[in-house]
């Protein structure tokens, strides 16, 4: 906990310290930058899915590295929402080699199932499709997309029926 913000350590859960502790532990202590991505994942995990600009201040100043650290990373990588978020997040591969083996087809189907267009969540809470996935890397089982981080590969309508009607 060397070079810990008193403030931040306010801001961040007690569980939330804990786990970035635990990354922290694996690093030189010199090199705390190194656990931003574990970091900001944690903070995600127990905010309802989602990064406020407070929560991402608060895992910088826990670091002790510069906040535009911590919104590079945030706004580089799509594994990070912004923005509140449904409790399945859908991330859609869309990249060339799931595009030619249908990505648009999954879009669409998805879209009209469940009344949303990318980017949006719907009414109930329940889902929101990411609105840009670059590569998943999974191009073997194209089309495909992840679900909370979960994958799902050689889609097709019954196949995207089965999955969403299997969620609880």
């Amino acid at each position: 906990m060397a070079g810990m913000n008193i403030q931040a350590s306010a801001r961040l859960s007690a569980e939330v310290r804990r786990e970035i502790d635990h990354w922290l532990s694996k690093y030189p202590a010199e090199h705390r930058q190194s656990a931003v991505i574990p970091a900001l994942t944690a903070a995600q995990e127990h905010n309802k899915g989602y990064l406020s600009n407070e929560l991402m201040d608060a895992v910088a100043d826990y670091l002790g590295i510069s906040r535009v650290t911590t919104y590079e990373v945030a706004t580089f990588y799509s594994m990070y929402n912004r923005e509140p978020v449904g409790k399945y997040v859908i991330n859609i591969c869309t990249n060339i080699s799931c595009m030619l083996m249908g990505s648009d087809t999954v879009v669409g189907h998805l879209e009209n199932k469940l009344g949303i267009k990318l980017g949006e969540t719907t009414a109930d809470g329940r889902f929101t499709l990411k609105i840009e996935e670059e590569c998943l890397a999974a191009c073997a089982g194209g089309p495909m997309m992840a679900i909370n981080g979960h994958y799902y590969e050689k889609l097709s309508p019954a196949r995207l029926d089965e999955i969403l009607d299997g969620l609880e």
